[in-house]
């Protein structure tokens, strides 16, 4: 099965304020250890960039930016968004499609909205899903913690059956390395 890397809005306006999203440090770690992987397996690697005009994502600003400590190499794909499904009006469906990708592992920023959402729109669209369990983050809200945010999704969205294609939450570790069967 084809496989892509998607990593989403890993940005320098939702990275760099005060507080940072929970782990912020070792997901970006995560994420350049699923990179290489995705690179020496010769798998695509999609950026996904959220942008908002006249707001710190707007398109080209500062914080548009691709958080500077995540390794880009020019063969990596950029996708501009304006919601949290990465598929609505964006080209990723014809980037996936036209190189054949039938599932896709997914890591990056705001747990509970972008990641959720495109995880949700690619099982959707066919695609069996990873979601690189270690590897997504989000802030702290009033109602739940960072941490438990993940750990509630990293539980909820394998449970969805109904799409017809797996989601599994595996660590980033396990991705990279899957135990000898």
């Amino acid at each position: 099965m084809k496989t892509a890397l998607l990593v989403i809005d890993v940005q320098h306006g939702l990275f760099a304020p005060n507080p940072q999203p929970f782990e912020a440090t070792e997901v970006v770690a995560r994420i350049n250890a699923l990179t290489d992987w995705a690179r020496a397996s010769e798998l695509p690697v999609v950026f996904i960039q959220h942008e908002e005009p006249g707001d710190e994502l707007a398109y080209l600003s500062e914080g548009w930016q691709l958080q500077h400590d995540l390794e880009v190499k020019p063969s990596d794909l950029l996708v501009r968004k304006t919601t949290p499904d990465s598929f609505l009006r964006t080209e990723l469906f014809e980037h996936l499609d036209k190189r054949g990708i039938e599932h896709v592992v997914i890591c990056g920023y705001a747990t509970e909205f972008c990641v959720d959402t495109t995880t949700r729109r690619a099982a959707g669209l066919g695609y069996a899903v990873t979601l690189a369990a270690d590897a997504h983050t989000t802030h702290d809200k009033a109602h739940a913690s960072g941490e438990q945010i993940r750990r509630h999704h990293n539980a909820t969205l394998p449970s969805i059956g109904s799409f017809g294609v797996k989601i599994q939450a595996l660590s980033s570790e396990s991705i990279i390395a899957p135990p000898v069967a």
